[in-house]
């Protein structure tokens, strides 16, 4: 095994270390932007219905995001992409009822 087989190795660890910790850094961002906008509308839905202050929003925004991030620790990046889609279309459908309602 020479010098040239030792580099090659080492350039595809490399590159293998940088697929991975990428893959890993983009399924946490996509767990952290879906906990904040499911805490961002829920602590919004409650400050509306219950009239709490914004200590009260950031609390809730935070046990939120930290459950949802717990919760989807597990999943594939693909089940979280599957499951921002049912969540934008069940948003949708709540704002088109909200619009329809007199």
């Amino acid at each position: 095994m020479g010098i040239g087989d030792k580099m090659r190795g080492l350039a595809g660890s490399a590159q293998e270390g940088v697929k991975t910790s990428t893959m890993s850094l983009f399924h946490f961002t996509l767990r952290f932007v879906t906990g904040i906008l499911l805490g961002l509308v829920l602590g919004l839905i409650g400050q509306e219905l219950l009239g709490y202050g914004t200590f009260a929003l950031i609390f809730v925004m935070v046990v939120v995001t930290s459950l949802v991030l717990k919760i989807l620790s597990s999943w594939s990046i693909g089940q979280i992409l599957i499951f921002d889609l049912i969540c934008t279309l069940v948003a949708m459908l709540l704002r088109m009822y909200i619009l329809v309602a007199p």
